[in-house]
């Protein structure tokens, strides 16, 4: 079974033979309407099948954009996209609301991506990043009669972010992205609040520097 992806709504969203068939649970209704992530969670541990299709509904997006984003391989960020909402399925016996949803899923996720970058560690650190920027268009005051589209200007950040270290990448993203506090972060990541502010502080300073050629 794979889940299915954002930018395919054409898939079905976690059908009910699979997720009854492998789990063995119903799908009773909800006694009340819920809107907060932990008691859906909650409910959906007791096997109410419904607060589990709200909860990936409301989230599917976020996890996937940001295991994108981090990943910078399509191919990989499915493959840890499928496995994140299986170690939730897995853990909704074990579920506790100490932190929120949000932050447990993300953290869930970060940790696959870590496993992953430990088997895998192909690629090449030392890439020039003037490489990258030298074609790209000047910033708008320098160059009045060449306005750059929300597009260039949404595609500079990313390749400026894409050429951070993997530990402020992961920073500035859950940061940009996912509107998390230092320490949601610091969480997600498995530091100390001051390291992770110390990530964070790099990070921005050196997009602001490569952004700034």
């Amino acid at each position: 079974m794979r889940w299915s992806q954002p930018c395919a709504p054409s898939l079905p969203v976690a059908p009910d033979a699979y997720r009854r068939g492998r789990f063995g649970l119903t799908s009773p209704p909800m006694d009340a309407p819920v809107d907060d992530d932990a008691t859906l969670m909650l409910a959906y541990a007791k096997g109410q099948m419904s607060a589990f299709d709200t909860l990936y509904a409301r989230h599917k997006g976020t996890l996937y954009r940001f295991l994108l984003r981090a990943a910078r391989d399509p191919q990989l960020a499915d493959e840890l996209f499928q496995e994140t909402w299986s170690r939730v399925i897995a853990a909704r016996a074990r579920y506790t609301p100490q932190a929120k949803f949000t932050t447990w899923l993300l953290q869930i996720a970060h940790n696959l991506l870590i496993d992953s970058h430990r088997r895998k560690r192909p690629v090449a650190t030392g890439e020039d990043a003037e490489q990258v920027f030298e074609t790209l268009a000047s910033p708008d005051h320098e160059q009045p009669d060449h306005v750059l589209s929300d597009f260039e200007r949404r595609r500079k950040l990313q390749l400026a972010i894409e050429q951070l270290p993997e530990e402020q990448r992961t920073a500035v993203l859950l940061r940009l992205e996912n509107d998390l506090s230092v320490e949601e972060i610091a969480d997600i990541t498995g530091v100390g609040r001051e390291t992770a502010k110390s990530r964070l502080r790099y990070a921005m300073n050196r997009l602001r520097e490569q952004l700034a050629e």
